[in-house]
């Protein structure tokens, strides 16, 4: 199974200023995480992020936030009790009119989008926030992808336990650069000299 652009989203999981300095690889992290979103926007595909505790943590590096269509604050460590989710998967509206009441050949088609739900996501710290985000997507029954490559922790250890904890409740543990060539899927898509530049 392959990530398709078209349905996924980007959630990036607070990369905050007072919290990157602790964090191991942190340069390496953050470079990958401004690398996903760039090619999330390159690719139109819609990219949040989160930030825990911003008042005493700090915001996420501005050059990030810009790229970025909302940041949920929050204090609760998973982003999900705090409302990700309905940004994730907003609502669906009621069918105005009688158009169920007729027969399929002669309702109107559809115009509401082809709904989002591989969410592709990096961030720290992977055995807190990010996991706990992680998990309770996967509870609501989105699919999965934890960008290995551009989260961490403030220990190798605490990392690797969550990535193990995540790849047993059903995430798909992938690297930056096979998100980017699984949106591209091919070199003759017009964003694929743009995206061979930022992997470069």
């Amino acid at each position: 199974m392959l990530l398709e652009s078209e349905l996924s989203q980007l959630v990036l999981v607070d990369y905050q200023t007072r919290l990157m300095p602790a964090i191991f690889e942190a340069p390496l992290v953050l470079a990958n995480a401004m690398r996903l979103a760039q090619v999330a926007q390159l690719m139109q595909v819609p990219v949040w992020g989160t930030e825990q505790n911003p008042s005493k943590l700090g915001e996420n590096p501005p050059e990030l936030r810009a790229l970025c269509q909302r940041t949920l604050a929050k204090m609760q460590f998973s982003g999900v009790e705090e409302g990700l989710g309905e940004w994730l998967r907003p609502p669906v509206k009621a069918p105005t009119g009688n158009a169920r009441s007729l027969p399929k050949h002669l309702q109107k088609p559809s115009n509401t989008p082809t709904e989002r739900s591989s969410i592709v996501i990096a961030g720290c710290e992977a055995h807190v926030c990010l996991m706990q985000t992680a998990l309770h997507l996967l509870e609501d029954e989105f699919e999965v992808w934890v960008v290995t490559d551009a989260c961490s922790s403030r220990t190798e250890r605490n990392r690797d336990a969550a990535f193990d904890r995540l790849a047993g409740a059903g995430a798909e543990l992938v690297t930056t650069e096979m998100v980017a060539f699984e949106w591209l899927r091919s070199a003759e898509v017009p964003q694929f000299r743009a995206v061979q530049a930022l992997i470069k």
